[in-house]
C-alpha cells in the first residue's frame, strides 16, 4: 500500500504588515488611504491588524491607490532598504498655513509621530504659528536659523536670537511669531511624554 504524504498548503501572505508599511512610507493616514482607495477605514484597520483578509477587488483598489502591483501588495518580502534613504524635496510632507503666514515641513518619519517630531518652520513677516495646549508633558525645542522670532507661552514672551534655542512647555497655549520684516526660518522638535 502506497503511503500518502499530506502537504500543508502555504499560509496566506500577511497583507496587513505590508499594507501598513506601504501606507506609512507614503505618509498616508488610514483616512487618506480609505478616501483614495474607496475602502472603509475600519476595513483597512482590520486588514493592517491581520483581523481580515482583503478580497481581490479590495486588494486591487489598495494596490492602485498605493501605486503598486497586487503582487507587491500580497508579497511578504520586505524590499531591501538602502543604507542611506534619500528623500527628494517634493517628498517632504508640508502643512501649509499660508493664511497665518507659515509653512511647516515635516522632517521626521511618520512612524515616530506622537513621540518625537521635527519640523522646519518658515514664517513670513508678521506670520505666526499659534497652538493650543498639546498633551500633558509635551515640550517643544525651537532653534532659530535666520530672521527675528518671538516665542510666547501662556502669556510670557521671549525674543529668540539667531542660533539660539527656546525650550518650552507645549502643554500650555503657545505661539511662535515672526516680529521682523524678513522671512524667518527655524527648526522645531516636539517631544511627547
Amino acid at each position: 500500500m502506497k503511503k500518502t504524504t499530506i502537504v500543508n498548503p502555504p499560509a496566506p501572505p500577511e497583507v496587513g504588515a505590508t499594507l501598513q508599511r506601504m501606507r506609512l512610507e507614503r505618509s498616508l493616514t488610514l483616512e487618506d488611504l480609505s478616501r483614495t482607495a474607496g475602502v472603509s477605514k475600519s476595513m483597512l484597520s482590520q486588514i493592517e491588524r491581520e483581523k481580515a483578509n482583503p478580497t481581490i477587488a479590495v486588494a486591487w483598489r489598495l494596490a492602485n491607490a498605493l501605486g503598486v502591483s497586487i503582487a507587491e501588495l500580497l508579497s511578504s518580502e520586505v524590499p531591501k532598504i538602502d543604507s542611506i534613504r534619500m528623500m527628494e524635496p517634493h517628498e517632504t510632507p508640508t502643512l501649509p498655513g499660508e493664511h497665518a503666514g507659515y509653512v511647516l515641513k515635516i522632517l521626521g518619519p511618520m512612524e515616530l509621530a506622537g513621540r518625537y517630531e521635527w519640523y522646519e518652520l518658515t514664517l513670513a513677516s508678521g506670520g505666526a504659528l499659534v497652538s493650543t495646549s498639546h498633551d500633558p508633558g509635551t515640550t517643544e525645542h525651537l532653534t532659530l536659523l535666520h530672521g527675528s522670532v518671538e516665542v510666547e507661552v501662556d502669556g510670557n514672551k521671549r525674543k529668540l536670537k539667531i542660533g539660539g534655542t527656546a525650550r518650552y512647555e507645549a502643554d500650555k497655549n503657545h505661539a511662535i511669531r515672526n516680529i521682523g520684516k524678513a522671512e524667518a526660518k527655524a527648526l522645531m522638535v516636539v517631544i511627547h511624554r
